[in-house]
């Protein structure tokens, strides 16, 4: 019988094992997106409203980006010690620069004569924010959020080395779950960060204005623009 079909019998075998250990992963990985979000969300709207210190956010946002979220769990553990809170603070790490960039370019990237329309109405400048720039820049900046979960998602196993739980433990682990065990949380693993994208990709659809949805959707018409060489 091959590996693969060992890492199924043990999904079947150890179910319990399984459900429990992807629920503290799902905690783990929830709490340090939450807090991403809290801080990285707000930030980056306002610095798109702004638009102002574009430099310092982008090279921020890449210096965060370049460190090895492992990297940051050894450097915190003269910090934080072992445990939840060393991995939930490099998973922040992680997700924090994909979610204040997301949010700083899209409302940035919001058409300036909208913006000054809506000024010209009479809105306050939290009213323009809020009514008019946010729900314009829903779908990059939720863009954003989802490519964070997945990249928190995927990389909470490395809590299993710094005794954080979740899955990690079973991945780390290979001498007690044998290589059958490892595959499966590996298998589950990847199944969660599936099912995260599928599910905030449904959560951006519904956030998304009807009108912003209608018109990505809508078949191009006219001649096709060239592409851009990368």
């Amino acid at each position: 019988m091959s590996d693969f079909a060992h890492a199924f019998t043990f999904i079947g075998d150890n179910a319990h094992l399984l459900v429990q250990k992807s629920l503290d992963t799902l905690a783990l990985s929830g709490a340090a997106l939450g807090i991403a979000i809290a801080i990285g969300l707000p930030l980056g709207v306002w610095l798109g409203h702004t638009r102002r210190a574009s430099f310092l956010v982008i090279n921020a946002s890449n210096v965060l980006r370049a460190l090895p979220s492992l990297a940051v769990i050894a450097l915190g553990l003269a910090f934080l010690g072992i445990g939840f809170t060393n991995v939930m603070f490099a998973l922040v790490v992680l997700a924090f620069p994909v979610i204040l960039t997301n949010a700083y370019a899209a409302v940035e990237g919001v058409d300036p004569d909208v913006v000054e329309a809506a000024r010209g109405m009479g809105m306050k400048p939290l009213e323009v924010v809020t009514r008019v720039e946010m729900p314009l820049a829903v779908p990059l900046t939720f863009a954003g959020i989802r490519t964070a979960a997945v990249y928190v998602v995927a990389t909470s196993p490395l809590a299993g080395f710094v005794g954080g739980g979740g899955l990690g433990d079973i991945i780390v682990n290979q001498p007690q779950y044998r290589l059958a065990g490892v595959l499966a949380a590996a298998i589950v693993i990847t199944l969660l960060a599936l099912a995260t994208e599928i599910g905030l990709a449904l959560v951006q659809r519904a956030l998304t204005p009807r009108a912003l949805r209608e018109q990505a959707e809508a078949p191009a018409i006219g001649p096709a623009t060239r592409e851009i060489a990368a």
